[in-house]
């Protein structure tokens, strides 16, 4: 008989203690949840400080680790060249001007397009050529060099029927060096004191350096070089041009000697804002 109790009491202490589980598993989550909005939370702070701290880590070492591969390396070059560009040594206003809305080039835009705009028989320009003409032999390869003769009166518009010329004979291969043939020009007026005022006169001058009159006329009243008059024009009133020397970079940036504050400061002035377009 004490057998049988003893067996029946333990069996109620066993069912007693498996419905004991669920309460006390009931009060253990009503707790985790009334902790959330205080100890977990704070717990989970601590925890994103801990992954921070260990991603500053890892950061850390990556930056100091050597580069595996020339991509890295570039990505370097590449970060630094915000910086570089702040170190520009003239300034907007003072050394040249910036042209807005940018305005139309000779060239197309697959390259920086350096223009000087000019006059035979301008001394500056004269005192400028022996400085202009090496850089444009060694200019950078994405950079276009171009000249336009200033056209503001019936002079200058002669003259710069003159250039136009020419630059076409040039390009045929009539005048086979144009380098030559142009300080030629330029000495006709400013050593032989030739100012070449009229037609007549310029073929003479032609003649002499070996152009025959039938090619000088065929070309002095073609279609393309009152076009390229037209054009030249244009770009005078475009680019506001006021006095010569001028140079024009890219149809957005003018400068000039006076700008400048001497002929071989203008040429650094150049390759600045070359290199500014060349940054973009």
């Amino acid at each position: 008989m004490k057998q049988t109790f003893l067996i029946a009491s333990l069996f109620l202490l066993l069912v007693a203690c498996g419905e004991q589980e669920p309460a006390s598993s009931t009060v253990e989550q009503t707790a985790v949840v009334e902790q959330q909005p205080a100890d977990v939370a704070a717990d989970a702070v601590a925890q994103a400080e801990d992954d921070v701290a260990v991603a500053t880590e890892e950061v850390v070492e990556e930056s100091a680790a050597e580069p595996e591969s020339g991509e890295q390396e570039i990505v370097l070059a590449l970060a630094d060249a915000p910086t570089a560009t702040q170190n520009w040594q003239f300034k907007e206003g003072q050394h040249y001007v910036r042209m807005v809305p940018t305005q139309p080039t000779l060239g197309g835009a697959d390259k920086i397009e350096v223009a000087e705009f000019f006059w035979y028989g301008c001394g500056h320009c004269y005192t400028f050529e022996p400085l202009i003409n090496p850089w444009a032999d060694n200019k950078p390869a994405n950079v276009r060099f171009v000249r336009i003769p200033a056209t503001w009166n019936n002079l200058l518009l002669l003259h710069g029927r003159l250039y136009y010329t020419e630059e076409v004979l040039a390009r045929n291969g009539v005048i086979k060096d144009p380098a030559a043939f142009r300080d030629s020009i330029f000495q006709e007026y400013h050593r032989r004191r030739n100012q070449m005022g009229t037609e007549d006169a310029i073929r003479k001058v032609f003649v002499r350096l070996g152009v025959s009159a039938d090619d000088f006329d065929r070309t002095w009243k073609s279609f393309e070089v009152d076009q390229k008059l037209r054009v030249a024009a244009d770009l005078a009133r475009r680019y506001s041009i006021s006095g010569v020397p001028a140079i024009i970079v890219n149809g957005k940036y003018r400068s000039s000697g006076k700008e400048a504050g001497s002929y071989p400061k203008l040429l650094e002035v150049i390759d600045e804002l070359v290199a500014r377009e060349s940054a973009r």
